[in-house]
């Protein structure tokens, strides 16, 4: 049986959004999932100048590569965000909040910009199911 263990050590700060360190434990496979942007099944930009346009697209790639492989959003224990200078977190993370209800560790990386000068943000993940 594998166990997910999420860890919010007394002395750190403690947020609903995110877990500051987490214990991965059993036998299971990980799962790890690109970058994404905010490109469709069509390959179309959804949300061009909209943050929070953009992160629903990009949390929706990456639940639909989560179910792809036997997994869900309660199975992510990191999450990597590469977001332009200038774009508020704040933004995103209250798009994201339709997605995450098991909050992963995350990084958040503030980038001069991405493989599309349209491109607020790119975002990858890595589940343990």
């Amino acid at each position: 049986m594998s166990k997910i263990q999420r860890v919010n050590p007394d002395g750190m700060m403690s947020s609903p959004a995110f877990a500051q360190a987490i214990i991965t434990e059993g036998s299971g496979k990980t799962i790890y999932i690109g970058g994404q942007n905010a490109v469709n099944q069509k390959n179309e930009l959804i949300g061009k100048g909209d943050l929070a346009a953009q992160t629903e697209q990009v949390l929706t790639n990456i639940q639909t590569a989560l179910e792809a492989c036997g997994a869900t959003f309660d199975h992510v224990v990191k999450m990597t965000i590469y977001l332009v200078q200038g774009q508020d977190p704040r933004i995103g993370f209250g798009a994201a909040q339709k997605f995450i209800t098991a909050p992963p560790t995350i990084s958040v990386v503030m980038v001069a910009g991405l493989g599309n000068p349209d491109f607020l943000l790119e975002m990858d993940a890595v589940a343990f199911v």
